[in-house]
């Protein structure tokens, strides 16, 4: 007991590590949060999930996702793109991120329950040279 009155610094700095550790792991396995490219492709090819970019159609033709679907973020809710098993993974993106992840919001409401944004959008794709194609 002595030890840990003496050095309570290092008993704070363990607990707040530990807590950090946590969350984390908490905020991750909610569903929060991005994945990267390699867990996207994982995704794709283990659990069949859907990538959707929410890009502009300009945007979308100038440069996508192999074999992604293009639904723009301004037509998400109820577009005929979207699978209609709300329970398939998927894999939003878009230019950079910030569009997809508002996107992700809105689908989460619409019901579908495994909803993840690739983290760095298509900037991070195409640096991992996976294929893109242009249509």
């Amino acid at each position: 007991m002595k030890f840990l009155l003496d050095n309570w610094y290092l008993v704070l700095a363990a607990l707040v590590s530990g807590g950090m550790l946590l969350w984390t792991t908490f905020a991750r396995s909610t569903g929060a949060g991005a994945v990267s490219t390699a867990e996207a492709v994982r995704l794709v090819n283990r659990e069949k999930a859907v990538l959707i970019d929410v890009c502009s159609a300009a945007e979308y033709a100038a440069g996508h996702v192999a074999g992604a679907r293009n639904v723009p973020l301004d037509s998400v809710e109820g577009h005929k793109q979207l699978p209609s098993n709300k329970t398939l993974p998927l894999v939003l993106l878009c230019q950079s991120g910030a569009r997809a992840s508002k996107a992700a919001g809105i689908l989460r409401k619409a019901g579908y329950a495994n909803v993840q944004v690739l983290a760095g959008g298509l900037k991070a794709w195409r640096e991992a040279n996976l294929p893109v194609e242009k249509s």
